[in-house]
């Protein structure tokens, strides 16, 4: 069976986090999205561990449910880890996704854990030493964890950082890297500027939502055709089988808040070619340029941009409906006049992958307005024109950068 999974979230308990993120809003907003399976999150906090346990049932097959409430909606025990330690001569501040596969399990993890550091100042919590030393503990309980470097190109916290990471997966877990099957490629890059990079051709290319918010969820994610099982999954991303895992779905990278290069007290965007003539320096102000995700994959990449792997697994680039629908308002997410319209539209086309992804023009035509419905079908295509993500700055979206303004649209709402 088809389904989609989104493993990395975080709950309530984690720093910069909605209060609403909590298993059953996540349930229900997983229902909205036409996700199955979502992590947990944040499974090492003593708190949320606590609520998880009270919450979920196990289903016998590693994965869980919903004692009370919408059952349809499975979980899977995950938790995102920080190790902010010295290497060879340099900091490194690397996080790693972790994936239990039952109570028993995660509760080992964090008894380990929770000698080595405060579990509940965080729901991902921070340790001084190394993401080997983590891997270590973690396949030392137990085999059947995966361990998975969290955005991996993100330049202060993952395994190939421009200000703290490494320049290659073995640099940082050593004589344990063949137990890294995955890596998760995070908003600011894609499976395309990761396969320019041959040495991950034997890696699993995840993508996830890392939400802090319940809207946020699924807008990375990955499609699946296996059973609901936490063993056929974990061997599905262990093996990188093309039959069971189909794509994944993406930010367009450029909308990353990470994936050029810039300065945002300057205003100053940069492509990797124009940092380098500049000394990596800003011209205004001359500090050091954070340096993104496009730049450090380019001084990694031995391939060309536009090289395809022959065993790769293919990626869908989509712009979640709220953001179609904002901008074809031209108002912001959030705004009630948003809110209304995306409800209205799920619950005419059943969720907002079965919009985005499989129902056809002349289905959506029935239920949605014609500037929303072009909307659609110009992100399916790719016209998209954006403005790159700098230092911390999302990048900006335009799917209609010669429209005429939006009183039409409006109108054109009061329709349907």
């Amino acid at each position: 069976m088809r389904f989609i999974a989104d493993f990395h979230l975080h709950s309530k308990f984690s720093r910069a986090t909605s209060k609403e993120m909590e298993v059953e809003t996540l349930a229900r907003w997983a229902k909205k999205k036409g996700i199955a399976l979502i992590g947990t999150g944040d499974f090492t906090h003593p708190i949320y561990f606590a609520e998880l346990r009270s919450k979920l049932d196990p289903l016998g097959n590693g994965l869980f449910k919903l004692r009370k409430g919408d059952q349809g909606i499975q979980y899977i025990l995950t938790t995102e880890v920080s190790n902010i330690y010295t290497q060879n001569g340099k900091v490194r501040r690397i996080h790693t996704l972790i994936f239990a596969p039952s109570f028993e399990v995660a509760e080992a993890i964090r008894s380990k854990l929770g000698n080595l550091g405060k579990l509940s100042s965080d729901g991902r919590p921070i340790f001084s030493f190394t993401a080997k030393e983590l891997a270590k503990m973690i396949l030392d309980i137990s085999v059947d964890c995966l361990i998975i470097p969290a955005h991996a190109w993100t330049p202060w916290f993952s395994i190939f950082g421009a200000n703290s990471g490494f320049d290659s997966i073995e640099e940082c877990f050593g004589e344990l890297s063949p137990h890294i099957h995955a890596i998760e490629t995070g908003l600011s890059s894609d499976p395309e500027m990761n396969w320019r990079w041959s040495a991950l051709d034997s890696i699993t290319l995840l993508s996830n939502s890392d939400a802090h918010s319940p809207n946020r969820l699924g807008r990375e994610a990955n499609a699946f055709d296996c059973a609901l099982d936490y063993q056929e999954i974990a061997e599905t991303i262990r093996k990188k089988d093309r039959k069971k895992l189909l794509f994944t779905i993406e930010f367009f990278p450029e909308e990353g808040k990470y994936h050029y290069d810039g300065h945002r007290q300057c205003g100053v965007i940069f492509s990797p070619s124009q940092t380098k003539a500049n000394q990596h320096l800003c011209p205004n102000c001359r500090k050091k340029l954070t340096v993104g995700v496009m730049h450090r994959v380019e001084e990694l990449a031995d391939r060309t941009e536009g090289f395809i792997p022959k065993n790769a697994i293919p990626s869908i680039h989509l712009i979640p409906l709220e953001e179609i629908i904002a901008e074809v308002l031209n108002v912001r997410v959030g705004t009630k006049t948003v809110e209304s319209e995306y409800e209205r539209l799920i619950e005419r086309g059943g969720s907002e992958f079965r919009i985005l992804l499989d129902a056809t023009p002349d289905e959506l035509a029935s239920f949605i307005p014609p500037n929303i419905l072009e909307g659609i079908v110009r992100m399916r295509q790719g016209k998209v024109s954006i403005v790159p993500g700098h230092d911390g700055v999302y990048g900006k979206i335009d799917l209609f950068p010669e429209r005429k303004g939006v009183e039409e649209s409006k109108e054109q709402l009061k329709l349907f």
